[in-house]
């Protein structure tokens, strides 16, 4: 998917639709979308000055809200950042689709390879998901989780460790917190 696309996604996650205006808004008002807009720019970026650049942008926006999230860090379409506050995302992690993250989520990993999250996943706030787990599509991780293990997909899960409440029967119930869902396919 070509950078602007993505950006496109990111924007519908937030209102709902898309045009310059509401671009233009969302930049100036919105602290989530506006890193995600310059971390999608610097992750795209192919020459080296133009990089360099970028990224010393995206390094601004990460003192500024506290934001820790490598353009180097692989994200689907439809990224949506909840709240202002710490988030760090090891650059190794892969996250899917349509995923929510709260303010305080840590995706780390001392060992190598941090987690693979699926699709139309909400994380919740001060969760920590620790080491190469993978978490399945349509998943919802209550707050203050710590998820150290893999989580099958179209469930609900909670508690330290993290252990599954409720296996929800149909994805829309599992990834109940997900809104305006970007519909892979649709840029």
């Amino acid at each position: 998917m070509k950078t602007f696309d993505l950006i496109k996604t990111d924007l519908y996650r937030y209102t709902g639709e898309y045009s310059v205006m509401l671009l233009l808004e969302q930049l100036m008002l919105n602290e989530g979308f506006n890193y995600m807009f310059w971390l999608r720019l610097a992750s795209a970026a192919s020459s080296r000055p133009v990089q360099l650049v970028l990224n010393n942008i995206v390094r601004l926006k990460q003192r500024r809200f506290g934001f820790v999230i490598s353009p180097r860090t692989r994200i689907g379409p439809g990224f949506y950042i909840s709240h202002i506050g710490t988030i760090v995302v090891n650059p190794t992690a892969v996250i899917g689709a349509n995923c929510n993250i709260s303010q305080g989520v840590t995706i780390g990993s001392n060992h190598g390879k941090a987690a693979t999250i699926g699709d139309n996943v909400y994380i919740g706030p001060n969760v920590c998901i620790i080491e190469d787990v993978t978490i399945g599509d349509n998943v919802t991780i209550g707050a203050g989780s710590v998820v150290t293990k893999d989580i099958p997909p179209n469930v609900t899960v909670a508690g330290c460790p993290a252990r599954i409440l409720t296996d929800d029967a149909t994805p829309e119930r599992a990834a109940r917190y997900i809104m305006r869902r970007w519909q892979t396919g649709a840029a």
